[in-house]
């Protein structure tokens, strides 16, 4: 992945896509995120994080269970406890958040994406799944609360039970993202977004924010002190 700050935003590229990584997780990959999330942090001014990728179609496809499967039980404990702080941190940062969906967001892409303040998604191609009912990989409860934060339940309980998979389109309909755009103009509206988010008060935004997820800061306090 690549962090860059382009007049006071923070754009945070991610590249594994094109060479079949399909910007997928693995302790190497969650430690990146970590390290963007520590720079947007120390930064002194008011900011935003737009979390993006140029791949036309895949966004995140989740954890890499392929080389989790290859773990051993420290391992794979150490990933889930490294990937639930991830979440959690993008979900509290003390900046505004916008995720730029510009293809499939599958599994744990999808639900780092559900932790953003706000979504915007390509109109025209990828989908927003949640497969683990179909992959046998139950939610936890840290994984839980994020997705909780998309609004619609309705269409959340879909997603969680049955596994849908929702176009651009029927995530507009549903509250799922927050605006569709084409592909074409879709990188531009999301960094005319998070500029405009960006000329807010880092502190209050947070501050009013967090407060409206204190289940997450929870969770964070804990996995903090372990």
């Amino acid at each position: 992945m690549n962090l860059q700050l382009v007049d006071n935003i923070h754009i945070l590229t991610l590249t594994n896509a094109d060479n079949g990584g399909d910007n997928s997780f693995t302790s190497e990959v969650i430690h990146e995120y970590l390290a963007a999330l520590d720079c947007v942090e120390k930064y002194s001014g008011n900011t935003a994080l737009l979390l993006t990728c140029e791949h036309k179609k895949t966004f995140s496809t989740g954890i890499n269970l392929d080389w989790l499967t290859q773990q051993n039980d420290k391992g794979r404990v150490e990933f889930l406890l490294a990937f639930e702080t991830l979440l959690c941190r993008f979900a509290l940062l003390n900046a505004p958040t916008v995720a730029c969906i510009n293809g499939n967001a599958y599994a744990g892409g999808a639900i780092l994406a559900s932790a953003a303040d706000y979504r915007l998604m390509r109109s025209d191609r990828g989908r927003f799944c949640f497969p683990e009912v179909n992959i046998n990989i139950p939610f936890t409860p840290v994984t839980n609360d994020i997705v909780q934060l998309l609004p619609n339940k309705q269409a959340l309980k879909h997603m969680m039970l049955m596994g849908t998979a929702y176009t651009g389109e029927q995530c507009a309909e549903l509250d799922i993202v927050d605006s569709i755009y084409p592909a074409s103009e879709l990188q531009t509206q999301a960094v005319a977004l998070a500029t405009s988010l960006a000329e807010k008060d880092r502190n209050t935004f947070s501050t009013i924010r967090n407060l409206m997820r204190p289940a997450i800061q929870a969770h964070l306090n804990r996995l903090t002190t372990q």
